[in-house]
């Protein structure tokens, strides 16, 4: 299991850091955040596909086709805090080193999207005090720790769930079969 939960969770990070590095590039070129957005949370999905993957290979290959919701969940969710904790890292370097000024180009985003969807004064007011809140936050480390986990792990564990729910299988059906 540790094999299986090792390789699928060494892809899955590789998949979802790689992903969100050019997100992130994408971002800073032209500030667009929504479709860097759309682009990260795509990424998660397609690494979190190998949650499911590595739950299969583990039940086909090493259990005799068998698993229980209970072992599928355990495989998911160490695949899971794999590429997550993966996601986390990188993103420490990233937006230490390369681009601390990450929060104030969000707030300015946010402020300058909330200006074009026709946002009263005191609206506009609430929301930089809002983003003047998140980026003093964002200036405490663990802080930036909980929220990047708070971003992806969620999704992780809802693709463990239904990976595991999905896959869970008492006994190998070719062998009930070929025992009848």
């Amino acid at each position: 299991m540790k094999k299986i939960v090792l390789v699928f969770g060494l892809i899955a990070g590789l998949i979802v850091t790689a992903l969100m590095v050019l997100s992130i590039a994408k971002c800073y070129n032209n500030r667009d955040f929504e479709s860097s957005m759309f682009l990260g949370y795509a990424a998660m999905l397609l690494a979190f596909s190998f949650i499911f993957v590595g739950i299969k290979n583990y039940r086909d290959k090493y259990n005799n086709g068998a698993i229980t919701f209970g072992k599928g969940f355990k495989i998911g969710l160490l695949i899971s805090l794999i590429a997550s904790t993966m996601y986390v890292v990188v993103w420490l370097i990233d937006y230490y080193l390369f681009i601390p000024d990450f929060m104030d180009r969000y707030a300015e985003h946010v402020l300058l999207q909330a200006k074009k969807d026709g946002a009263t004064a005191a609206e506009l007011t609430a929301k930089t005090q809002q983003m003047a809140e998140y980026k003093e936050m964002y200036k405490n480390p663990i802080l930036v720790i909980l929220f990047t986990y708070a971003e992806i792990l969620p999704i992780g564990l809802l693709i463990t769930i239904i990976s595991a729910l999905i896959l869970k299988r008492k006994t190998n059906h070719l062998s009930s079969i070929q025992t009848a």
